[in-house]
């Protein structure tokens, strides 16, 4: 009933609700939201004051600040996370992985070594998935090393959606004929399913990237593959970040941004690479100058 309450009236989002929402929600995640997320942001809290049956922001807000569980402020990150990717997607910097990356990564490993390729964010999990038939597709040395596949995200509601595997037409769009017959399975429905080898390759977990205790587990990373994401951080939570993957990369290790996204103007901690296919960034090896 007080859910059909509080939808009767009008749920407002004053300004001053607006701005303790977006500091409460930029300590917890390190992302900010600009005044021209507003429209964004007061839609989705009105959604989950509704949803929890809460009178209005205030005491939607106390509650969120004070449940021991934290399986509000889950649902609230899940709602105010933007998750929109396809397969192949800037499938350049794939290339360059098959092509230029882990030839040189292994050049430091023994035989049957092993490689981990960590994937943040995975959002429904195209990116990790992508990377998994790049490398059976396109890399020789695949059955000569282990590789380990990690992908993670802040949003448990899209990790759930990655491991069940089922995908959109567009979604799969870019993807060559051969290899959706090879790794998908249609649907009656008109989607298509991925198959559960590709699913059980892939390890998925949700880590926030500004939250240490969660970062500290990823270590010995070879390539991060972390686009896209960056750009919904304000300068401090950016260096926060870049250190923390910074960190978790082996020596030597690269990392692969979006297009729009440069480390330079973050940290000086990482070398300038361009290879034929893409600029990526690398973790110096020790005796060398970031």
């Amino acid at each position: 009933m007080r859910a059909a309450t509080a939808a009767a009236r009008k749920l407002v989002i004053t300004d001053a609700d607006f701005q303790k929402f977006r500091e409460f929600f930029y300590r917890k995640t390190g992302i900010h939201f600009d005044d021209s997320k507003r429209y964004f942001v007061d839609k989705r809290l009105i959604d989950r004051i509704e949803a929890t049956g809460a009178d209005d922001f205030r005491s939607y807000f106390i509650g969120l600040r004070f449940e021991s569980s934290g399986e509000e402020l889950q649902e609230l990150v899940n709602a105010m996370t933007v998750n929109e990717t396809y397969f192949f997607r800037e499938a350049y910097q794939f290339d360059c992985m098959v092509n230029d990356m882990l030839n040189e990564v292994v050049k430091r490993k023994r035989p049957g070594g092993r490689i981990r390729i960590w994937s943040i964010p995975s959002s429904t999990g195209e990116e990790p998935y992508s990377i998994a038939i790049y490398l059976l597709e396109r890399w020789p040395k695949i059955d000569d090393y282990e590789v380990e596949i990690l992908s993670s995200d802040i949003d448990t509601g899209v990790l759930a959606r990655a491991q069940r595997g089922v995908y959109s037409p567009r979604s799969v769009a870019q993807l060559p004929k051969p290899y959706l017959e090879r790794y998908f399975r249609p649907r009656s429905d008109g989607d298509f399913e991925i198959s559960r080898d590709l699913v059980a390759a892939v390890d998925f977990s949700r880590v926030n990237l500004n939250e240490a205790s969660d970062t500290r587990k990823f270590r010995d990373i070879d390539l991060i593959f972390c686009r896209n994401l960056l750009i919904y951080f304000d300068d401090v939570s950016r260096r926060v970040a870049a250190e923390a993957m910074y960190d978790a990369l082996s020596p030597g290790g690269f990392i692969c941004l979006g297009h729009s996204e440069s480390m330079s103007r973050i940290t000086s901690l990482f070398t300038v690479r361009r290879f034929p296919d893409a600029m990526v960034y690398q973790k110096p090896l020790p005796g060398a100058q970031p």
